[in-house]
């Protein structure tokens, strides 16, 4: 049987109707690969152990740093090393964001709230 195959952004359009609730799309060896519609303002957090990667699919959205800002438009990639504290953001209405981090990896990373979401859907 061939692998899983999905369309990111039509199964997003379809299935995924609040911003910063990340579902799996797919799993590569211990790390999930998520997507998101970003919104406004996430909380500001860190990720002591992991490190964390973002891909913008659609839109714009930046990154703040407590010593700046990244901004980023699609096909944009960065990683976020661990233990380095931001806040991601919407620059652009609900931006679809692919983000890649261990599967132990809380959204919220240290700043628990009630963005936080601890059982993740597959996509």
């Amino acid at each position: 049987m061939p692998p899983y195959k999905i369309n990111v952004l039509d199964a997003v359009d379809r299935k995924v109707k609040e911003v910063f609730h990340p579902f799996i799309v797919g799993v590569v060896n211990d790390c999930q690969v998520k997507v998101a519609k970003f919104g406004a303002e996430f909380d500001w957090h860190a990720h002591e152990r992991e490190d964390e990667a973002f891909f913008v699919l659609r839109g714009h959205i930046a990154i703040d740093f407590r010593d700046g800002v990244a901004e980023m438009a699609e096909g944009d990639f960065v990683v976020v090393p661990r233990g380095v504290e931001h806040r991601p953001r919407s620059l652009s209405r609900e931006p679809v964001v692919l983000m890649f981090e261990l599967s132990t990896t809380l959204n919220t990373g240290d700043a628990v709230s009630a963005l936080t979401v601890r059982e993740l859907d597959r996509l």
